[in-house]
């Protein structure tokens, strides 16, 4: 991988196993979105515009001190994904399939918080309505970053709200469910630095703590906000894939990189839904 400048933007060369539309589309990330080829979003505060030319990416008006601190590391791109791709070949050929046509996903290095929020939106909703409560949630109550776009709000500022407070966003039920982890974050009680020495079960178990939060958000909590890439997020989807193609199997089948394999899998199923037909 190698990077060069071009004008104010900069191209990262001969990435391997790397494709925006996968990462961006794969349900992990809900605040960028396709323009016209373009995914545009924000990040850490960050606003930032993307898009891919073969195995190249241009990051439009970048600097190196934003890539070596942020981009570089929001992208995964030190990680070896083809070699991870290759522990699950042979399994079997769903699994085989997965690979050859998702290979392209890096499970992206999100804020915490932004992800434990996000996948409290999640329950029971779709993708395009899980956008705009969030993006209702930044313009109402986080920072302008630039271009009217705004910031992921900081949990202080929910944690003093009411439901009242949240009803423009049009959140529903998870708006009382977004007030307690906002509370519970900012107090201290369930935060980044008292998990990160924790187990997974440790952390999972602390994360059930907050209203509304089950085993799935928790897991992608682990797996998006946390790079737990043993963390297997089991939704109604992944549950139809596994009872149908690994019946006798548990998520610890797929060893350390599990949530990687998931990713795989869910996206694929999801993309060719006739699998579940043969």
């Amino acid at each position: 991988m190698e990077f060069k400048q071009a004008g104010g933007d900069i191209e990262i060369c001969n990435l391997k196993n790397f494709d925006l539309s996968q990462i961006f589309d794969c349900g992990q990330c809900f605040r960028f979105s396709n323009f016209d080829g373009k995914y545009r979003g924000v990040a850490f505060e960050k606003t930032l515009t993307a898009y891919q030319k073969g195995t190249n990416i241009i990051l439009e008006n970048v600097n190196f001190d934003d890539l070596e601190h942020i981009w570089n590391n929001y992208f995964d791109f030190d990680i070896d994904y083809g070699k991870i791709a290759e522990n699950f070949l042979g399994i079997n050929r769903v699994m085989d399939a997965a690979v050859k046509e998702c290979c392209g996903i890096r499970i992206l290095r999100q804020d915490f918080w932004e992800v434990l929020c996000s996948f409290i939106i999640s329950q029971n909703n779709n993708i395009p309505r899980i956008k705009k409560i969030i993006n209702a949630l930044c313009m109402f109550f986080g920072d302008d970053v630039g271009g009217g776009v705004y910031s992921f709000p900081k949990p202080q500022i929910l944690a003093s709200l009411s439901e009242e407070d949240l009803a423009p966003i049009s959140a529903g039920f998870r708006a009382k469910y977004i007030i307690d982890a906002a509370q519970k974050v900012s107090l201290g009680a369930v935060n980044f630095e008292n998990l990160e020495n924790m187990s997974n079960d440790e952390c999972r178990d602390r994360l059930m703590q907050i209203k509304g939060v089950g085993p799935k958000v928790a897991d992608c909590v682990l797996l998006y906000g946390m790079h737990r890439l043993s963390a297997f997020p089991m939704d109604v989807w992944m549950k139809r894939v596994m009872d149908k193609f690994f019946p006798s199997e548990k998520s610890e089948f797929f060893g350390a990189y599990a949530g990687i394999a998931q990713q795989y899998l869910y996206h694929y199923s999801r993309n060719h839904p006739e699998i579940f037909e043969y």
